[in-house]
């Protein structure tokens, strides 16, 4: 009898069944009465009328999809003053548009390094950066989180690189929502020849004048040793992601990034619908505070509870669950009372921090935060 290839899967998924693992998708209406706090629609604007109509219109004119690469057929009109525009708001020579924020670190971590090049990456990255390390190629360190000692440590410390060199870090981390010392960080990194590598995905919309963003926030948007990887399915509410940085940079992306040559572009409704979320956001620069009011509100209410919660830097509100078990009731009890909410438990986060994530959002009245905060402390828990 040939023996089944994948008879393994069985035991494997009956493990994670056991540990409270196991994760499953679930389908959401498009009319779903739960108030949502799990998503990352920040300055509520995935369901505007000027970012809906300015989709649909271009997938009216463009059609459903981008039908090639960048390189072949993916690239519009829309795509390029999408990038020219991102570029400007947040201050940088130039952008390249990618079809999801993941393709864009995989692109500028990989596309910026080498074999022989060495890479520091804070221990709290996302995934996506992780992997673009593990694909490049170079040396990578894993440095204590928001540690710009550790970093000089590393990228003074190693004697056999023959390679560029650069510092990896989230922006806003997505777990706890702190910030990262970048201005610290581009220091070092000048100091010691080495690029910085930002990923201002939970940044971008929130934090800076304007929501410009973490780096516009820390002075350091333009600099010529600075790169930064957005997303445009957070605060922007579409999908797609864009590196921005020095034009030479982006011109080495567009040769050598292979998440950009292979992948098929970003859907021009998707680039038409971001493109309307930035003129928004430009016109109305004060749904950026209001994301962070509502998210040090939710803090308020949450650390009066009696609850543990990380103090919010830009909208992640990030707080503390007993066990990976007790995370996953919480959740479904939230749920149950009509409030969705974020779980990060293992394998997402190390063993011992699992916790609810919560995202304010710029349109949440304050009835609604108050709602949402008493239930996550009524049901926490006990």
């Amino acid at each position: 009898m040939t023996q089944d290839p994948f008879g393994w899967l069985t035991e494997a998924h009956a493990a994670r069944e056991r540990a409270g693992l196991v994760r499953r998708l679930r389908p959401r209406a498009a009319d779903s009465p739960l108030l949502d706090l799990a998503g990352n629609d920040y300055l509520g604007l995935a369901r505007h009328p000027e970012v809906t109509s300015a989709a649909a219109e271009a997938a009216h004119r463009w059609g459903a999809g981008a039908t090639g690469s960048r390189l072949v057929t993916g690239s519009t009109e829309l795509h390029a003053t999408l990038e020219r525009e991102l570029a400007a708001f947040c201050g940088f020579e130039s952008a390249l548009v990618l079809s999801s924020g993941y393709a864009a670190n995989l692109a500028a971590v990989t596309a910026l390094t080498s074999g022989g090049g060495l890479i520091a990456s804070d221990a709290a990255n996302h995934a996506s950066l992780i992997d673009g390390c593990r694909l490049s190629r170079a040396r990578t360190s894993v440095v204590p989180h928001a540690d710009p000692a550790a970093v000089r440590k590393v990228l003074e410390g190693d004697t056999r690189r023959s390679g560029p060199a650069l510092a990896v870090t989230d922006a806003v981390f997505s777990v706890d929502g702190d910030l990262a010392p970048l201005p610290e960080l581009a220091a070092v990194c000048a100091e010691t020849g080495a690029g910085l590598l930002v990923d201002d995905a939970h940044g971008l919309g929130v934090v800076g004048p304007g929501g410009r963003g973490a780096p516009a926030a820390a002075g350091l948007a333009g600099r010529p040793g600075t790169v930064v990887t957005v997303t445009l399915s957070k605060s922007l509410g579409g999908q797609g992601g864009a590196v921005l940085g020095p034009a030479p940079v982006i011109r080495h992306l567009v040769s050598t990034a292979r998440t950009l040559i292979f992948d098929t572009g970003l859907a021009p409704a998707a680039a038409a619908g971001a493109l309307a979320a930035l003129r928004l956001l430009r016109r109305e620069p004060e749904r950026a505070a209001r994301a962070r009011e509502v998210a040090r509100e939710l803090h308020a209410r949450l650390t009066a509870a009696g609850l543990t919660a990380a103090r919010p830097d830009a909208a992640v509100v990030s707080v503390h669950a007993p066990t990976p078990e007790a995370a996953v009731r919480w959740a479904a009890d939230c749920r149950a009372a009509g409030l969705s909410v974020g779980c990060f438990r293992p394998p997402s986060v190390p063993d011992g921090i699992s916790r609810l994530r919560l995202t304010a959002r710029a349109d949440l009245p304050r009835a609604r935060v108050a709602e949402a905060a008493a239930t996550v402390a009524r049901l926490a828990p006990r």
